[in-house]
């Protein structure tokens, strides 16, 4: 990203913030907060109940960062707490929660994940976790909480209000969620929350809270949830349709050249620095030299240090059906070989990370998924040598693991 330095004047400071917003509540507060001059609290809130970001996070990190260069505080709030309740937004069923170990656990990754993006200097980043003052709380406490908001407005939230017409099960403690994640920003007293669309009740809730406690209520910033390469859902692992914030570059350079043309102008708004005036531009030219200057802004945001002139040079390789250099390798064990010297098929693409387990990769071969030296390997229940120079393994048009025999 490009750095932007405090004191620019407020409108241009409102024009950059509202980038790629989808709602704004309100444009009036957020524009009289920015007059004052001094820094602004800016809140979001993160249940780590998985490890691994990809860039559909990267998107409200952005905008994170563009507050941060601004001069404002941005608040990194790891809902440690929170994530025992399992935020049900958008699900229709109730979430399994997880424990504060494992939440605090998965809290590390994700933060070193985000500092590729947040700046980490302590005026402008500040990190807590709701256990802080949720854990504290006594039955009291959260009845007197409980009292502050009614249940006909809870019932205002459109998953909730969909499962109860449905006649799916709606959990107490979920009920409880949007009022402990309100409460989060009375205890930060936060000036602006951020989050995706999928947390503009919840971001709400905490406005009316906070009026309750005689605070400044909160301005609430939305921004879109990032489709995925698939076209259709949001961006997310459990789709298999993510790009990983951490992805190598050649890898991640690959993904964003597999983004659906519709898309592009989505991707260009929510990822780069371009100014719309060249985001039409490269619409209105190629797709594929749009999906290269993408995939170059993206990648050398991310990776600055990478060669993206090979990165495409890899692409292209791939595109055409060859072999790349540079794969990762991966070394098999004697003791996984039978009595005559080879291998299940299956356990060898568990082996080399292409699939979690042997069954799943037993169905990655049925369905015809798995190259072996470039060629289609169909058989399942197949097994196989490991000849001297290894095997290249491919799953799909771009993933691919050289795997060699120990000694």
């Amino acid at each position: 990203m490009n750095d932007i330095q405090p004191g620019l004047p407020v409108q241009q400071q409102l024009d950059l913030l509202k980038r790629g917003v989808v709602d704004l509540v309100s444009e009036e507060d957020l524009k009289a907060r920015l007059e004052r001059g001094t820094p602004l609290r800016v809140k979001l809130g993160a249940d780590p109940t998985r490890p691994d970001l990809h860039l559909g996070h990267a998107v409200i990190l952005r905008k994170m960062r563009q507050f941060q260069d601004l001069g404002h505080k941005v608040i990194m709030l790891i809902g440690d707490f929170t994530a025992m309740i399992g935020d049900p937004s958008g699900k229709s069923k109730t979430r399994p929660p997880v424990t504060l170990e494992q939440t605090r656990a998965n809290a590390q990754s994700y933060l070193e994940q985000c500092r590729l993006i947040l700046r980490g200097e302590p005026e402008v980043l500040e990190l807590r976790f709701n256990s802080e003052w949720l854990e504290p709380m006594g039955y009291a406490d959260v009845i007197r909480l409980a009292s502050r908001y009614t249940v006909a407005r809870i019932m205002e939230r459109d998953d909730f209000k969909k499962r109860f017409e449905s006649g799916t099960p709606i959990s107490l403690h979920e009920l409880l969620y949007p009022l402990t994640q309100g409460y989060d920003s009375v205890a930060l007293e936060a000036d602006v929350e951020l989050g995706g669309t999928d947390q503009l009740f919840n971001n709400l809730v905490g406005r009316a809270l906070q009026r309750d406690y005689d605070q400044a209520p909160q301005i609430v910033l939305t921004l879109p949830l990032l489709v995925g390469l698939d076209g259709v859902e949001k961006m997310s692992k459990s789709l298999d349709n993510y790009i990983g914030l951490t992805d190598a570059p050649d890898v991640m350079f690959a993904g964003l050249m597999k983004v659906p043309d519709p898309l592009l102008d989505n991707y260009f708004t929510l990822l780069t620095d371009l100014p719309r005036e060249e985001i039409e531009r490269l619409l209105a030219g190629h797709p594929v030299e749009a999906h290269i200057r993408l995939a170059r802004e993206v990648t050398g945001w991310l990776h600055p240090d990478a060669d993206l002139d090979a990165a495409l040079d890899r692409f292209r390789s791939v595109a055409k059906g060859g072999i790349p250099q540079n794969i990762p390798q991966v070394t098999v064990a004697a003791g996984e070989l039978n009595e005559a010297g080879r291998v299940s098929a299956a356990r060898l693409v568990a082996l080399a990370g292409l699939e979690p387990s042997n069954g799943a990769a037993r169905k990655l071969i049925q369905n015809r998924g798995l190259k072996i030296d470039g060629e289609v390997y169909a058989d399942p229940q197949g097994s196989l040598s490991i000849p001297a120079g290894g095997l290249v393994l491919q799953k799909g048009k771009d993933k691919f693991v050289r795997v060699q025999l120990d000694g």
